[in-house]
């Protein structure tokens, strides 16, 4: 039986350490799939129970030379990073305090022409706590890699940093030149720059964290008769809660007793308050405003929608996108044949250019340290972490980076209409007398129609209701399947059913895309109803914003041609596909792919679940509660048609960021190792550069934070 683990990995420092991660933990027997995020440090991986499990996986992390920690999902999602940034914090400053006056010596002995008496002892002293303490973790990191049979990033910073120390260590007994500053300095920058990357990861991925943050710790249950405050962990389904204004609700539920308005945008990214009544669904962690709830609880810990939008974000950020495996190739040449470009300079310099062995070594200590290849690992999944987290805040899950490389070449939207477009339940929308007030039409209508159950006769009892009509009492109600209800309303005959002829008016409204009812009293017709499912107030405004990013809508419904046309000339759509059973709408979105475009499905996620499936990008929209929906690459909470628009548009931001990200990564080292291999970059700025290299790709995934459904 197959089963998926995640485990925080501790001690990566670039994509090779992901890969040799990768590489020891999918030996094992029994492992089908390891995954390595190394911009949210975890570990993901699929295996057989019957011949591997966490221990065994754990080992083969730790034996590549690794950290492992075990944790819940939540607590994975929250991604603290704040120690790994203290501690390199620490080692930095030590490193800076050390490197200051080994600068200043430099400088000083430069500018004066001669040296200060046992300088080079001053200096070897100065330089040698930051070797042992604060360059540590690239000497663990480098003995770790190595011994996995793999090269990484450390391994680039301690050969660049170990030989400019080592050499300089014999220059004190030998009279040369030294390069302690260098070292010391080169040490200070990397960490500094791993400071701020740390903190830049961290900020990153607060999605997830604000999320986690938005689920009450305590609830109010009833218990014996009073409420009773206790640990939101001990709520079980069935308990009766109560819920205050400027409260949090603590699980989902549904409400039995008071009103109130309730702020669901922490988890739909509506910013409109939802009205909330008797009946109505509640979902964990969203805010009450005005008004006492009273909630049975209905799904508690990890079945809630928060619970379930955690581990959906979390799972997203693991997986790894498509363009991922150019950065996987790259780095498996990479580190070696940046050493082999060191040696060559070095040498070359030495032996071609006769540079003199300290300048050499110089030269190869900068290509070293320009070439750290933090950026590359770090270019993809910080742009995936932050644009995913940034759509779970606006109700918005996207399925990681394969989903989002699909959406970004989506051409054509197939829109389903009931539920999708359509508010999918039928209202009525015209009233025509014949001879009667239109009041009185409709509530002698309603009132006949008050037994049924058939969802006709719930539009017009509730059209009346909504007008404020009391409906009279009825006597002796017939229901006959396919021809209507008849009841003796206030001693009279009303018949309430399909029209028995047609006329300008039964024709004028079906070419409209109603269905028409009749009313007859005593026999006679005395008006029309005509109802229709009708669109959402923001189905418009959705097809235009689709349209205006250069994609064809297609409304695809099972209503005949007629009535399908009428909703789509509404919605601004140009292209119908009518009369389309609900098993063959995956045989339409094929026919779309077999002409080469890339299809987005639109639809419940239930009923259209084969067509999503089949779509190069399945849109389930208005999951609700069940945001779990398996058949979506992306899954919207709300049923608001526009966020289709806004779901596309951030997964080409998304991976406009992802390729900026890479072009700057890639292009930086095209340019810089060159220059450092030429003698033109000094190991110190060699350092800064890389520093600011891996800072700066996390912090322009972070600037997709500032996207918003309005942008």
């Amino acid at each position: 039986m197959q089963q998926s683990a995640t485990l925080r990995v501790t001690g990566m420092t670039c994509a090779n350490c992901a890969r040799t991660i990768e590489r020891s933990v999918g030996a094992l027997p029994g492992v089908a799939d390891a995954r390595v995020n190394l911009a949210t440090e975890k570990l993901t991986a699929v295996f057989d129970a019957e011949q591997a499990d966490l221990a065994r996986i754990e080992r083969a992390i730790e034996a590549a030379g690794y950290g492992v920690a075990r944790a819940a999902p939540a607590e994975l999602g929250a991604q603290p990073q704040d120690e790994q940034a203290r501690d390199r914090w620490r080692r930095f400053l030590v490193a800076a305090l050390l490197a200051a006056p080994l600068l200043l010596l430099a400088m000083g002995s430069m500018l004066a022409g001669r040296e200060a008496p046992l300088q080079g002892w001053i200096e070897w002293a100065l330089a040698t706590p930051v070797m042992l303490y604060s360059a540590r973790p690239f000497y663990e990191g480098a003995w770790r890699s190595l011994r996995s049979h793999g090269a990484n990033m450390d391994v680039l910073v301690a050969l660049g940093a170990g030989a400019a120390y080592l050499y300089s260590a014999v220059e004190v007994f030998a009279g040369g030149p030294r390069y302690f500053e260098t070292a010391a300095a080169i040490v200070a920058l990397i960490l500094l720059g791993k400071t701020f990357e740390a903190r830049s990861k961290a900020r990153a991925s607060r999605a997830v964290r604000q999320l986690l943050e938005l689920a009450s710790k305590t609830a109010r249950v009833r218990r014996g008769g009073q409420w009773v405050e206790v640990d939101a962990k001990e709520v079980a389904p069935g308990d009766r809660l109560l819920v205050k204004p400027g409260e949090r609700v603590p699980t989902d539920g549904r409400v039995v007793a008071g009103a109130s308005s309730v702020d669901e945008s922490m988890v739909t990214g509506e910013g409109v308050p939802v009205e909330k009544a008797p009946g109505a669904e509640v979902i964990g962690g969203t805010l009450v405003q005005e008004g006492s709830l009273e909630v049975e609880a209905t799904r508690v810990g990890a079945d809630t929608v928060l619970a379930q939008i955690v581990r959906l974000v979390d799972e997203a950020q693991t997986r790894r996108a498509p363009v991922e495996a150019l950065t996987d190739a790259v780095s498996r040449w990479f580190v070696p044949a940046v050493v082999a470009i060191a040696l060559t300079a070095g040498l070359g310099w030495a032996f071609v250019g006769h540079a003199g062995l300290a300048a050499s070594l110089r030269t190869a200590i900068a290509v070293l340290i320009i070439a750290c290849p933090c950026a590359m690992g770090l270019a993809t999944p910080t742009a995936i972490m932050v644009g995913t987290g940034r759509g779970a805040e606006s109700g918005i899950l996207l399925r990681g980076g394969e989903a989002l490389e699909r959406a970004r070449k989506v051409d054509t939207v197939l829109l389903d209409k009931t539920g999708t477009l359509t508010r999918g339940r039928p209202e009525v929308v015209d009233i025509i007398p014949r001879g009667v007030d239109a009041a009185d039409l409709l509530c002698a209508a309603a009132a006949a129609e008050a037994r049924s159950e058939h969802p006709l006769a719930s539009a017009i009892v509730a059209r009346a209701e909504a007008e404020g009509l009391a409906l009279p009492p009825v006597e002796g109600f017939r229901s006959e399947p396919g021809a209507g209800v008849e009841a003796l309303v206030e001693g009279e005959r009303i018949r309430v059913a399909r029209p028995e002829a047609d006329d300008a008016d039964v024709a004028r409204l079906r070419a409209q895309g109603r269905t028409v009812v009749e009313v007859q009293h005593e026999g006679q017709r005395i008006g029309l109803l005509a109802l229709a499912d009708t669109l959402k107030p923001t189905s418009r405004e959705a097809v235009q914003r689709l349209r205006g990013m250069g994609l064809e809508v297609v409304l695809v419904t099972g209503d005949h041609r007629e009535s399908a046309e009428a909703i789509a000339r509404e919605a601004g759509i140009a292209r119908v596909e009518a009369d389309v059973r609900p098993a063959d709408k995956a045989a339409l979105v094929k026919r779309y792919q077999s002409e080469g475009r890339v299809v987005a499905m639109v639809g419940d996620g239930v009923n259209d679940a084969p067509a999503l499936a089949q779509a190069d990008v399945g849109v389930a929209m208005g999951a609700g509660a069940d945001v779990a929906i398996e058949a979506g690459d992306v899954v919207l909470v709300g049923d608001d048609v526009r966020d289709v628009a806004a779901a596309l548009d951030l997964s080409r931001r998304t991976l406009r960021k992802v390729w900026q990200n890479l072009g700057w990564a890639f292009g930086y080292n095209v340019v810089l190792i060159p220059v450092a291999a030429a003698g033109l970059l000094h190991p110190i700025l060699a350092a800064g550069a890389m520093a600011f290299s891996s800072v700066s790709v996390v912090l322009n995934s972070t600037l997709l934070s500032r996207w918003s459904k309005a942008s």
